[in-house]
């Protein structure tokens, strides 16, 4: 379904720019008309074609995008969902104040919990969604539940949205394996191999020994690492980094998968390799329906207005007879009329 509308949108370009090149050798014949004496248009005349091909992609894109997207649907009333039909998303965030750093991302200037946030969302997009019930687990000097089995996603981009969460607990160490002994203790009342366990950590100051031991209802564990790996940054007397050994040695004794998330997000193929999420293969990725409205309204925009700049600015030749302008004619000698 991706692949369709970018082969859409390709053609529309080979297309649009053959014809363009076509009307480009007729207008070359009528130059003088069109132009005035130089045969040259504008800036504006010059760069048509490309607007037009450029507007014309954009907006086949666009469309075919819109209509090949399933339907958003927005319901006020949610159905119930009997627990042992539950899927079950169990968070454990670290939130001690080195998630705040700013070195992760492609560009290395989000913030850990910011790129955090875009692997949870990145995840819960691909998931189905009706059937989806997340729990999060706040670890720093400590852990503490923030919520259980909630279906509001609004409620998790809240958390996730800069909230500073570190302040509920006392300044120390972080205690990551705590988060995941709280986690455990939550889902030992779920039904089996109907929970995801997630793990998104920066892994600063996480213990080698007492790693606790997950009940069967987590039947898939993955571990994702936020922070640059190479390069620390001082914080709380040391050089905070992404600890992508510890984090790799986490995921192994919890038989899971370890995925360095700082530059990039979770593979769908891990997602399922998982086997206790129902990727839903058809969801949409982030913001694509918000990308295909823009490239839409860009589209039409620019396909909309190019007769207008032509008209304008299509142009630098002005034919037809000049105004004199009014000081002009003041300063031209006045001829008299002599009578013999």
């Amino acid at each position: 379904m991706v692949t369709t509308p970018l082969l859409l949108a390709l053609a529309s370009l080979v297309l649009a720019t053959g014809a363009e090149w076509i009307h480009l050798g007729r207008i070359r014949n009528v130059a003088a008309l069109a132009f005035g004496p130089g045969k040259k248009p504008s800036l504006a005349g010059r760069a048509a074609p490309l607007i037009r091909i450029a507007g014309l992609a954009a907006l086949i894109w666009g469309l075919t995008t819109l209509l090949l997207l399933p339907p958003a649907a927005h319901r006020s009333a949610v159905k119930e969902v009997e627990p042992k039909e539950r899927q079950h998303l169990l968070l454990v965030l670290d939130v001690s104040p080195s998630m705040r750093l700013r070195d992760a991302g492609a560009t290395g200037k989000e913030s850990r919990m910011a790129r955090a946030r875009a692997i949870l969302e990145s995840v819960i997009a691909r998931t189905a969604h009706d059937k989806l019930h997340t729990t999060v687990v706040a670890v720093y000097n400590g852990a503490k539940p923030v919520v259980e089995e909630t279906r509001d996603l609004e409620i998790i981009h809240n958390l996730m949205d800069d909230l500073p969460m570190h302040q509920a607990f006392e300044s120390g160490k972080t205690k990551l394996l705590e988060g995941l002994a709280e986690a455990a203790t939550i889902a030992a009342k779920w039904p089996r191999e109907s929970a995801t366990l997630v793990l998104i950590s920066d892994g600063d100051s996480v213990p080698a020994t007492g790693m606790p031991k997950m009940p069967p209802s987590i039947g898939g564990v993955l571990v994702a690492g936020v922070g640059d790996p190479s390069k620390g940054t001082f914080i709380d007397g040391h050089h905070s980094r992404q600890d992508g050994a510890t984090l790799r040695q986490i995921a192994t004794r919890l038989g899971g998968e370890y995925h360095d998330g700082n530059a990039k997000l979770v593979p769908t193929a891990m997602l399922e390799r998982l086997g206790t999420i129902a990727v839903d293969g058809t969801k949409r990725l982030p913001g694509q329906r918000e990308l295909a409205i823009f490239m839409t309204a860009l589209g039409s925009t620019l396909l909309a207005c190019l007769p207008l700049l032509l008209h304008f600015a299509g142009s630098r030749w002005n034919p037809g007879p000049q105004r004199i302008p009014a000081r002009r004619i003041s300063e031209a000698p006045q001829l008299t009329a002599s009578h013999h």
